[in-house]
């Protein structure tokens, strides 16, 4: 549930288990209404490097003063994208020193719509490079976009019902796993990548770029100090359940790519039922958030090999030729004898089929 409505969520991924803890996330965060998502204007940003520059502090402010010029031809490359109310909103200049001496970097932030916009602010950044360099008094090197999509976030929050999780000893441990991964790197790559278990399964679904999504959430986690931190946040509320929050930039889109002319996409996409990008990202964010949730509290209750094991057990099972009927008792023995392997199974497929 998002927003108050239902909806169905396709999800590509190789492993049972990811499908089977968002969905049961899910129902818990069902009980106080589910999820609650909004997000940011679609702005994606194109960067132009730009080398030689004698002067850059000059530079850059001679960019900015030509704003309005370089926004100008900026978007006379998409008048389509302009007529359906995007473009250029803005250009930022960043002057980055680096061991091979000071760029000046402008930044063309354009609003992409309902594109997930790589194309678009692509062949912007290519039109107004060589502009641009002469403006700032240098050779235009680099024209492309960032995946560090920081103007294009989306969030989810929901609230997980203390009762249904256990009550209030399951609830502080929820919060202490989430604050070690807020604290310490190591926790933090492994909380984040449960949150893109959920994430890249409804990109991937939707036939959008999963390298992107991840590029953009990786380097988000990288908090203002420099240290890699967990995206997602857990705390306790006045009533004592966990509320989970989680921000990060969703560059998806839905023309243009895979999503417009790949079928299995564009059956994933009907079964969503969104109109908008921006619907589209608020979604696999609250996916996201769903994953995230049944992964901590796997692990701050039973541990996580226990539910995963049991759904990997049944791929194991299949594997070693169980047919369907025998699935289910291969499947008890493995995770009762707590060696969900294949030569496991094959010795207890043997076994079954000699004591008939």
């Amino acid at each position: 549930m998002v927003n108050g409505a239902d909806v169905l969520v396709p999800m590509a991924t190789e492993e049972a288990s990811v499908v089977a803890a968002a969905s049961n996330a899910a129902k818990i965060a069902r009980v106080h209404g589910g999820f609650t998502t909004s997000s940011t204007a679609p702005i994606m940003q194109a960067q132009v490097q730009i080398v030689g520059v004698s002067d850059p502090e000059a530079g850059r402010v001679r960019l900015l003063e030509a704003r309005d010029e370089l926004i100008e031809l900026a978007n006379a490359q998409d008048e389509k994208l302009v007529e359906f109310g995007g473009g250029v909103r803005d250009v930022a200049v960043r002057l980055v020193h680096s061991r091979a001496g000071t760029y000046v970097v402008a930044h063309l932030q354009v609003d992409v719509r309902d594109a997930m916009g790589a194309n678009a602010v692509n062949t912007m950044a290519e039109a107004v490079a060589a502009r641009a360099g002469e403006i700032a008094g240098g050779r235009p090197l680099l024209r492309i976009l960032t995946n560090k999509a920081d103007l294009r976030l989306s969030r989810a929050r929901a609230v997980f019902d203390a009762d249904t999780l256990g009550g209030p000893a399951v609830v502080d441990d929820i919060v202490h796993a989430a604050a070690l991964a807020e604290a310490d790197p190591y926790r933090a790559a492994t909380h984040n990548k449960g949150i893109m278990n959920g994430i890249s399964a409804v990109v991937l679904a939707t036939g959008n770029d999963t390298r992107a999504v991840e590029a953009g959430a990786h380097s988000h986690a990288v908090a203002d100090s420099g240290r890699y931190t967990s995206l997602s946040r857990f705390e306790k509320d006045a009533d004592g359940n966990v509320v989970g929050t989680l921000e990060l930039p969703m560059p998806v889109g839905l023309v243009g790519g895979a999503t417009r002319v790949h079928p299995v996409a564009q059956a994933a996409v009907a079964l969503l039922g969104v109109r908008t990008a921006a619907e589209l990202a608020e979604i696999i964010t609250a996916v996201g958030l769903a994953q995230n949730f049944a992964a901590v509290r796997a692990l701050a209750t039973e541990g996580i090999q226990r539910g995963h094991m049991s759904l990997h057990a049944r791929n194991i099972a299949t594997t070693v030729g169980a047919t369907p009927a025998e699935v289910p008792a291969v499947v008890a023995r493995l995770v009762a004898d707590r060696k969900v392997r294949a030569d496991h199974a094959e010795k207890i497929l043997a076994e079954l089929r000699a004591g008939r």
